[in-house]
């Protein structure tokens, strides 16, 4: 079975979280893209239905495809930032 981890980061003067080289959205918070990269990650494993796709291989030869809504992958999230680090203001760490 496949797996896709989500890996929060600092991104474009805020938070963003990213699945291999692909980044989502910046988000202003630490928290905004962690909660975002939890929501993206239950979706991934929500299945679909049953049904056929057509695609292009990097060489441009074409494919068709019946694929199965139920074949969804293990996800999780990575969150390694510590919220002492994260840029001044965005994140309090000690909320007084």
């Amino acid at each position: 079975m496949a797996h896709v981890t989500y890996d929060v980061v600092q991104h474009d003067g805020g938070f963003a979280y990213k699945v291999g080289d692909v980044f989502s959205e910046t988000y202003p918070t630490h928290e905004a893209a962690h909660e975002a990269a939890v929501a993206a990650a239950e979706r991934q494993r929500l299945a679909g239905e049953t049904d056929a796709i057509l695609y292009q291989d990097a060489d441009g030869k074409w494919h068709e495809e019946l694929a199965d809504g139920g074949d969804r992958p293990d996800t999780d999230v990575e969150d390694h930032l510590d919220d002492e680090s994260d840029e001044a203001g965005k994140v309090e760490a000690h909320p007084t």
